[in-house]
């Protein structure tokens, strides 16, 4: 699909050896190896933004294989506007070159802030219903639905980090900046602006300092989530933990009631034996058997309970290790004189 600046679109087909004669180029100019890449190459820049391949000339925009990659809305709706000056591009009153490189960018930008936009709601929902305290126990399908959007975020924080380094070597190097200026020198009106002031490399370079902040302000987001999910994580352990610290607690009291029970149900049992005995003709010695088991269970129980709170209780540190630093210091120093006197 080729554009040009007056918003003419066309389609065509070509073969690849045409299409390299026709430009200039070489086939391994066109190979596209990396995922995100925008070089210059005889007069041209050659731009790979995922799925996104493009060429641009001073002349013209030429985006190649673009079929079956859901590009067709934003090619026919969008992008064809914005070159011919009906979109908001802040680059419209430079050459043509700035113009498609900045609504290739922004296209780009825009596809990155829509996925944070869809991921970001999702993670937050989930940790909302996940940190609540009063779960005993984490829902399986929102931990699941969790670690999906977490590796959506790390895929998505990686494109983002692609996509930077990729300006970022462009903007450390000068002659890069110079290269992408494709009608700096071939055009004399263009020339003849550089030489009274208008530096075209430099609008360039700001034109690509742009997107990189917005780059890096989306990767600040993302990070933040990351972190976001990691302090969450915590909190879910600690809860959990302390759930689990609960009813352990819980089991433990019961076990030693059940102790306690069992060990003055012997006299029950005892009672129980159909030994003939004269306890069997008095009818208060059931009620008092009964009393003296229920008593002695709770007393024993209660015993347990006072051992159990006093075992798990912290230890409180002897007075003399939570002096300050330098009074310990001194204390010691005493000591260690005293010593030598002696």
């Amino acid at each position: 699909m080729k554009f040009e600046p007056d918003g003419n679109v066309t389609s065509f087909e070509k073969k690849k050896t045409e299409f390299y004669q026709e430009l200039g180029l070489q086939a391994r100019d066109l190979r596209f190896q990396h995922l995100t890449s925008i070089t210059s190459r005889n007069n041209t820049i050659i731009i790979r933004m995922e799925s996104l391949k493009a060429v641009v000339t001073p002349d013209c925009l030429l985006v190649l294989d673009f079929r079956g990659l859901g590009l067709e809305k934003w090619l026919v709706l969008e992008l064809g506007p914005q070159l011919a000056g009906d979109g908001a591009l802040a680059t419209y009153s430079l050459p043509f070159e700035f113009r498609a490189l900045e609504a290739i960018l922004q296209h780009r930008i825009n596809t990155l802030r829509a996925r944070l936009n869809e991921v970001q709601p999702q993670i937050l929902d989930c940790l909302e219903s996940l940190v609540d305290p009063k779960l005993l126990s984490a829902d399986r399908s929102k931990l699941h639905m969790l670690l999906l959007n977490s590796k959506s975020l790390s895929e998505l924080e990686t494109d983002i980090k692609v996509f930077k380094d990729s300006l970022l070597k462009i903007l450390d190097e000068d002659e890069l900046i110079e290269e992408l200026c494709l009608t700096k020198w071939t055009d004399p009106r263009v020339f003849e602006q550089s030489s009274l002031g208008i530096d075209h490399a430099h609008e360039m370079e700001l034109l690509l300092e742009n997107y990189f902040m917005q780059a890096e302000e989306l990767g600040n987001k993302t990070r933040e989530l990351k972190g976001l999910i990691d302090d969450s994580e915590s909190v879910i352990f600690i809860n959990l933990d302390s759930h689990r610290n609960v009813m352990m607690r819980l089991n433990l009291q019961l076990t030693m009631g059940t102790f306690s029970l069992s060990l003055f149900g012997l006299m029950g049992v005892a009672f129980g034996m159909n030994l003939e005995s004269s306890f069997e003709e008095d009818p208060r010695v059931f009620w008092l058997v009964t009393g003296f088991m229920f008593l002695g269970s709770g007393l024993i129980w209660r015993r347990l309970l006072s051992f159990l709170g006093r075992h798990l209780e912290p230890t409180s540190p002897p007075p003399w290790k939570i002096l300050p630093l330098s009074l310990s210091n001194s204390l010691q120093a005493c000591k260690w004189k005293q010593f030598f006197i002696f």
